[in-house]
């Protein structure tokens, strides 16, 4: 009796693990390369990018990871529980291979190049995962790693919940009478800050929160002087929590140039947690919010009325 439950139990094992292959088989997806990746197995897969990972999580593919990388910060489960792979600009190729994963999830951006190279050229799929800063952006990642997974349903649960999230920010947003002019600063370096321009994280997720970004001609970051800032005209900065390389708000009021913005005159600095704020994973929408309240506290009222749809939302079945 004992064999034939042994026996049993095995074949409803390889049952479904050949119904897991063949639903992961003929799997293709087209990624930032601008290539055709095929996907055979997802069973082993490891999440470079924080966006990703929290994606997975809210996808309810957690088992299915073997490693990520230090930005999946959220849950805090994944650090926790996973092997880490190392900062996402500076991934070792043998630390990821070396989990025997069947499927990488890199987030465009990852490195460095050589590291890429030798992944690229591994036996392993390596699905390079567009990083747009942008409400459509942010619903075509959560589709592309969704389909990587075998799981189109869930993350089409996941993309009318996060949509319903971008609805209820625009409504919020609408009602900006007068636009803030906000500078993202992430760092002061020997006095000069670095500031981000155009067709970055920070400038999406201002202008998500209904603010203009202070910086409109360039784009990325770069250091600026103080005649820059004092031209700018900010009046917020808005900066990332670090740890003990965070930005501090006396340092922001001292600094000579801000001294002569509005920053310093009404004290306006606002410091947020760095993937919630530039993730751009399902949490944007109401990182969002958060920012906007920050920045038009008269909306408040509206803003505490954001019920997010994720909470409600089970996606991960």
């Amino acid at each position: 009796m004992a064999f034939c439950r042994t026996l049993a139990n095995l074949l409803l094992s390889g049952t479904i693990a050949l119904a897991s292959a063949a639903h992961a088989a003929g799997i293709t997806v087209h990624d930032a390369r601008n290539r055709e990746v095929a996907v055979n197995d997802f069973a082993r897969t490891v999440s470079i990018g924080g966006a990703i990972t929290e994606i997975l999580y809210a996808l309810g593919l957690e088992s299915r990871l073997v490693g990520v990388d230090t930005t999946s910060l959220y849950p805090p489960a994944a650090l926790r529980d996973k092997p880490n792979v190392g900062y996402m600009r500076q991934i070792s190729a043998e630390g990821v291979l070396g989990l025997n994963p069947t499927l990488i999830l890199a987030i465009q951006g990852s490195g460095p190049h050589e590291t890429m190279e030798i992944l690229e050229t591994a036996k392993v799929p390596l699905v390079l995962v567009p990083e747009t800063f942008s409400e459509e952006g942010l619903i075509d990642k959560i589709r592309l790693v969704g389909h990587a997974m075998g799981v189109d349903a869930r993350a089409e649960c996941l993309s009318a919940a996060v949509g319903a999230d971008l609805a209820q920010l625009r409504a919020l947003r609408a009602r900006v009478t007068k636009p803030m002019r906000v500078m993202f600063v992430m760092s002061l370096q020997n006095g000069r800050a670095m500031v981000a321009g155009h067709k970055t994280a920070a400038d999406a997720i201002i202008q998500l929160a209904g603010a203009t970004n202070a910086v409109d001609d360039y784009d990325g970051y770069k250091i600026i002087g103080d005649e820059a800032i004092v031209a700018a005209r900010p009046e917020f900065v808005l900066s990332i929590e670090r740890g003990k390389e965070s930005l501090q708000a006396d340092a922001v009021y001292a600094h000579p140039g801000f001294a002569l913005t509005p920053v310093a005159a009404n004290k306006s600095f606002i410091t947020m947690d760095g993937l919630y704020l530039l993730g751009f994973g399902p949490r944007t929408a109401a990182a969002a919010r958060d920012l906007s309240v920050k920045l038009y506290p008269a909306l408040a009222d509206q803003g505490g009325a954001f019920t997010s749809a994720l909470s409600a939302a089970n996606c991960r079945q």
